[in-house]
């Protein structure tokens, strides 16, 4: 059985969800506030997190990049901020789905399914290309004694580049591979964690290798 973690501040919503969830099939922990939830996360392993931004002793941006230091659990943001900014936030600090609140409980189930499906069809197999090791295992890039940690979506996205060298990935097809494609996804959502990759990619001197071909999509 799945178990979610959910982080939210709200009485009645922690209720209403832990309850939904328990019988849409998952186990739930919904943890004291008082408590360090990066220990929480630690001692309770959970397959995913649902995460509100708005929460009394730290705000749930800074405490995704907390967790992101240690654990690649799936993340989704849950809240009442409705703005732009603040998903492109929520995504920049690690965050792998961001749902506004009011939300609708089997649209949220859907969502959970989809990226706990994701995340399970993960290949163990390692994968080279020039010399870049990337490690599914333990969700690791590896270049000249170097190393990145990526999240569930970089790894998925560096994984399927590299099945595919010299082959131009066009984003609706990068999309697709990644969230199932029967949820609809902002297109900027994949312009988000291909910045990121790129970034981390740079810090251990991979530079340049994934290219944008303007108005087609994605090349290595």
């Amino acid at each position: 059985m799945k178990q979610i973690l959910i982080i939210e501040d709200d009485e009645i919503i922690r209720s209403e969800l832990s309850q939904f969830l328990n019988n849409a099939g998952y186990e739930t922990v919904v943890p004291d506030l008082q408590q360090d939830m990066t220990d929480v996360v630690n001692e309770t392993y959970p397959d995913l997190i649902l995460l509100d931004i708005n929460l009394p002793y730290q705000d749930g941006y800074t405490l995704c990049r907390q967790i992101r230091q240690f654990s690649q659990t799936p993340i989704i943001f849950i809240t009442a901020r409705d703005t732009a900014m603040d998903e492109l936030n929520g995504l920049m600090m690690g965050g792998d789905d961001y749902i506004r609140k009011p939300y609708n409980l089997p649209v949220l189930i859907a969502r959970i399914e989809a990226l706990l499906r994701r995340t399970d069809k993960r290949d163990d197999v390692s994968i080279e290309y020039h010399g870049i090791l990337l490690d599914p295992i333990t969700a690791t890039m590896l270049y000249n004694g170097s190393s990145a940690e990526l999240s569930k979506t970089e790894l998925k996205i560096t994984y399927y580049l590299f099945q595919h060298p010299g082959k131009i990935i066009p984003r609706i097809e990068l999309i697709e591979f990644l969230w199932d494609n029967h949820i609809h996804i902002d297109d900027n959502t994949l312009s988000v964690h291909m910045t990121r990759l790129r970034e981390k990619m740079g810090q251990i001197g991979v530079k340049g290798l994934i290219r944008t071909k303007r108005g087609m999509g994605y090349i290595i």
